[in-house]
């Protein structure tokens, strides 16, 4: 049986969508339980699951306006803390939450802490191809700028996690940059592509276009922090006003639009389908000693059950654990 540490306060829809996630995830899974951080008056009237399940009450949370590190400091008591601090003591095997980014990264490194070895751990998340099969992307925001030696790093975390959690025995791994050219790019891409190109245990496939991502290009995507957050930003922005446009467009097109529309209804469900980023999960702090993933600030019950999920697969498989000895140096 995992423990999974739920902050209940964090996010645009809490608690509702997430204790409703977790109600969810509960009745899917029967060998996972939920705690719970956050104010029980306002978590006790969504939460319909009675086993496996329990809520350690605090009326301090961390806001989205919060200064992350002087958050972490102050707010001892935030649902939040008070979640990776279980995983730190041994009582959570994992904390999950939808609340404020730059906090969870706070407390993932301050509170529970990195893995020895891991220089910095990176923000990865498995986003959306046309395939339906998906592809791993760090770092996308956990640090602003970055060496070459730490995108190394991430192109090792990033194959591990996809060999070990979507069983891809393996996977490319690809260089985001302005050019396909092993020349293209600055000095640290550069330099960048020459580590990757030189490391025995990567599947490393060269460089790759920003627009080629949905298309499979790779199975592992590694970036610096600043260009892969804002990758992300745009590939969301781009994703929800492509399907606003198309639903504008079919609500004013008259009744031959939405007679279309009618015909045309599952293949547009699997389009939304295909550009949803909520249904891989969250996204995983990596490189620390126990799984912090982070939903978006904006989740419904099914990305928080999605979370869930992937943080039970994350468990089941131990990677966070391979992880420790793949980084821990070998006596001679």
């Amino acid at each position: 049986m995992k423990t999974i540490a739920v902050d209940a306060m964090g996010g645009d829809n809490a608690p509702q969508a997430i204790v409703e996630g977790v109600n969810q995830a509960l009745a899917e899974f029967t060998d996972i339980e939920i705690q719970l951080y956050g104010d029980e008056t306002k978590i006790r009237p969504y939460l319909t699951a009675t086993e496996r399940v329990s809520i350690v009450h605090t009326d301090e949370k961390i806001g989205s306006g919060d200064e992350p590190a002087k958050a972490i400091r102050r707010k001892k008591k935030a649902s939040m803390v008070l979640g990776a601090q279980a995983v730190k003591e041994g009582q959570a095997d994992a904390v999950v939450s939808a609340g404020n980014t730059g906090a969870l990264l706070a407390a993932g490194l301050f509170v529970v802490g990195r893995i020895k070895g891991v220089d910095r751990p990176g923000l990865m998340s498995t986003l959306p191809t046309t395939d339906g099969k998906g592809y791993d992307m760090l770092d996308l925001g956990a640090n602003a700028e970055n060496t070459p030696a730490h995108l190394r790093q991430y192109a090792i975390l990033g194959s591990f996690y996809a060999k070990n959690v979507r069983g891809i025995d393996k996977p490319r791994v690809g260089l985001l940059n302005n050019g396909t050219e092993s020349t293209k790019g600055d000095p640290l891409h550069k330099e960048a592509y020459g580590l990757l190109a030189n490391e025995p245990s990567l599947n490393f496939v060269g460089n790759v276009e920003a627009r080629d991502l949905m298309n499979g290009v790779a199975d592992v995507v590694v970036s610096d922090g600043f260009t892969g957050n804002a990758v992300l930003k745009t590939m969301e922005g781009t994703a929800l006003n492509i399907l606003g446009s198309l639903k504008s467009s079919i609500k004013s097109g008259g009744w031959k639009a939405k007679l279309g529309a009618l015909m045309l209804k599952d293949s547009l469900y699997s389009l939304k389908d295909s550009m949803d980023y909520a249904s891989a999960g969250g996204a995983v702090l990596f490189g620390l000693k126990a799984p912090v993933v982070k939903c978006h600030g904006s989740s419904d019950a099914k990305a928080v059950f999605n979370t869930i999920k992937q943080v039970r697969v994350m468990l089941e498989t131990n990677v966070v654990g391979q992880l420790v000895e793949a980084f821990t140096p070998k006596k001679s």
